[in-house]
Protein backbone atom coordinates (compact mmCIF):
# COMPACT_ATOMS: atom_id res chain seq x y z
CA UNK A 1 0.00 0.00 0.00
CA UNK A 2 3.12 2.11 -0.27
CA UNK A 3 2.77 3.10 -3.54
CA UNK A 4 -0.70 3.94 -3.50
CA UNK A 5 -0.03 7.54 -3.71
CA UNK A 6 2.22 7.07 -7.08
CA UNK A 7 -0.34 4.85 -8.49
CA UNK A 8 -2.94 7.69 -7.78
CA UNK A 9 -1.01 10.35 -9.29
CA UNK A 10 -0.01 8.24 -12.58
CA UNK A 11 -3.86 7.88 -13.13
CA UNK A 12 -4.66 11.41 -12.20
CA UNK A 13 -2.01 12.57 -15.15
CA UNK A 14 -3.27 9.64 -17.09
CA UNK A 15 -6.67 11.06 -17.40
CA UNK A 16 -5.13 14.62 -17.48
CA UNK A 17 -6.75 15.82 -14.45
CA UNK A 18 -5.46 18.61 -11.94
CA UNK A 19 -5.72 17.42 -8.26
CA UNK A 20 -8.26 20.32 -7.83
CA UNK A 21 -10.47 18.16 -10.92
CA UNK A 22 -9.49 14.91 -9.05
CA UNK A 23 -10.80 16.37 -5.84
CA UNK A 24 -13.87 16.68 -7.18
CA UNK A 25 -14.68 13.98 -9.05
CA UNK A 26 -14.42 12.21 -6.01
CA UNK A 27 -16.65 14.32 -3.81
CA UNK A 28 -14.35 16.39 -1.70
CA UNK A 29 -14.21 20.33 -1.71
CA UNK A 30 -10.57 20.83 -0.82
CA UNK A 31 -7.39 18.84 -2.51
CA UNK A 32 -5.27 19.20 0.51
CA UNK A 33 -6.50 15.42 1.35
CA UNK A 34 -5.38 14.00 -2.18
CA UNK A 35 -2.03 15.49 -2.11
CA UNK A 36 -1.49 14.46 1.65
CA UNK A 37 -1.79 10.77 0.11
CA UNK A 38 -0.40 11.51 -3.06
CA UNK A 39 2.86 12.23 -1.24
CA UNK A 40 2.43 9.48 1.14
CA UNK A 41 1.82 11.95 4.08
CA UNK A 42 -1.65 10.35 4.49
CA UNK A 43 -2.78 6.69 4.30
CA UNK A 44 -5.81 6.64 2.48
CA UNK A 45 -8.96 4.71 3.78
CA UNK A 46 -11.16 1.96 2.05
CA UNK A 47 -13.91 4.12 1.08
CA UNK A 48 -11.49 6.38 -0.67
CA UNK A 49 -9.70 3.92 -2.70
CA UNK A 50 -13.02 2.16 -3.64
CA UNK A 51 -13.46 5.74 -5.07
CA UNK A 52 -10.38 5.95 -6.77
CA UNK A 53 -10.85 2.41 -8.23
CA UNK A 54 -14.37 2.97 -9.43
CA UNK A 55 -13.51 6.36 -11.06
CA UNK A 56 -10.32 4.88 -13.11
CA UNK A 57 -11.52 1.64 -13.42
CA UNK A 58 -9.24 0.14 -11.74
CA UNK A 59 -9.57 -3.16 -9.47
CA UNK A 60 -8.30 -2.13 -5.52
CA UNK A 61 -6.50 -4.93 -5.78
CA UNK A 62 -4.20 -2.54 -8.21
CA UNK A 63 -4.13 -0.14 -6.42
CA UNK A 64 -3.35 -1.42 -3.07
CA UNK A 65 -1.02 -3.95 -3.73
CA UNK A 66 2.59 -2.92 -4.27
CA UNK A 67 3.88 -5.44 -5.85
CA UNK A 68 1.36 -4.87 -8.91
CA UNK A 69 1.42 -2.73 -11.59
CA UNK A 70 -1.14 0.06 -13.27
CA UNK A 71 -0.56 -1.66 -16.73
CA UNK A 72 -2.19 -4.97 -15.59
CA UNK A 73 -4.94 -3.28 -14.60
CA UNK A 74 -8.57 -3.51 -16.13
Amino acid sequence: MQRFGEKLRTLRKQHGMTIVELADALGYTAYSHISEIETGKREPRVGFVLKVADLFQVSMDVLTRDELELDNAG
